[in-house]
């Protein structure tokens, strides 16, 4: 990277940042603050970029939310926080959430549970019990799910 960039320069080098993967306004905001653009020009940038669609908060939202769940399979509590810590709003979070499909939802879980039990070597039932929930919650499944799922599996 070079010290300093013009306003064109940055455009451009934004656009390409977004058209790689989808992006929210905080990625763009902190890559153009690494190459030293100031505020106004942040400002400007953004809503140039929006203007010609490179960036779509909804978009990424969705993208993320369908990408988090079917490679990673984090739980909608973890992409939720994930999407609230790059400020994307309730709105976006709710049309994100509605990406995911129910059915495939409970079988994923029903899936990850009977994988992290056969991987689980503790004898004691009880402490079975609480790693596999550990495990769940961490990957921000909700405790309902996690600790009805615990209890039909381990008995």
């Amino acid at each position: 990277m070079k010290d300093s960039y013009t306003v064109s320069e940055a455009l451009q080098l934004a656009q390409n940042y977004c058209a790689y993967q989808e992006r929210c306004h905080k990625d763009v905001e902190q890559k153009l603050k690494s190459i030293n653009m100031i505020p106004e020009v942040i400002l400007h940038i953004i809503s140039q970029l929006i203007e010609g669609n490179y960036l779509n908060e909804e978009r990424f939202a969705k993208s993320f939310a369908r990408g988090k769940f079917s490679i990673k399979k984090w739980g909608k509590h973890k992409i939720v926080r994930e999407l609230k810590l790059r400020d994307i709003s309730k709105y976006n979070i709710k049309s994100a959430l509605k990406e995911i499909d129910e059915e495939n939802y409970f079988k994923t879980l029903d899936e990850l549970a009977k994988k992290r039990l056969l991987q689980l070597k503790e004898k004691n039932i009880y402490k079975r019990k609480r790693k596999l929930c550990d495990y769940l919650l961490y990957r921000g499944w909700e405790p309902y799910l996690v600790y009805e799922k615990a209890s039909e599996l381990i008995k």
